[in-house]
């Protein structure tokens, strides 16, 4: 049965001018992209938003101007029978991220491994300076189209 699935994420841009990503290992694979996640029913994008920087890294985080919604087919990266529209959006925190950043891409520590072990995911974050962000930093089809309009715009 085919599926349409909701995701929502968050482009956070620090006061260095550097744009936070999320490094992910799921099911043997190895993905960078913008935190966020799923859509869950009867929430609405922005509070999805939120939800999903709480659960991540314990973060409040205020959601801004809307960047892109996605306008074209994708289909998922994990099911083939599922199709995916990704919703974009400006980040602000609302206090200091306190989640371990790293500086090296999936730079997982013991804690996080034992954790993939157990579900066949985990993520860490991290920020990338704005000279080296660019399409190439993330992994995602739609989200190197938006570090493309970010970039050109910001």
């Amino acid at each position: 049965m085919s599926h349409i699935t909701i995701r929502v994420y968050g482009i956070l841009i620090n006061e260095n001018k550097q744009v936070l990503v999320s490094d992910e290992y799921i099911r043997g694979d190895y993905f960078t992209k913008f935190p966020g996640g799923g859509l869950e029913f009867g929430e609405g994008t922005r509070d999805c938003l939120k939800r999903e920087f709480k659960e991540e890294m314990n973060l409040e985080v205020e959601v801004g101007e809307h960047i892109y919604t996605t306008d074209f087919f994708q289909m998922s990266a994990f099911n083939s029978a599922h199709q995916i529209l990704s919703i974009y959006y400006f980040a602000k925190a609302l206090e200091p991220i306190t989640a371990p950043l790293r500086t090296k891409p999936f730079d997982f520590d013991e804690q996080q491994l034992k954790v993939y072990e157990k579900i066949q995911q985990t993520e860490t974050v991290r920020f990338i300076d704005w000279q080296q962000f660019s399409a190439e930093s993330v992994t995602l089809p739609i989200d190197k189209i938006v570090a493309t309009i970010v970039k050109e715009k910001y």
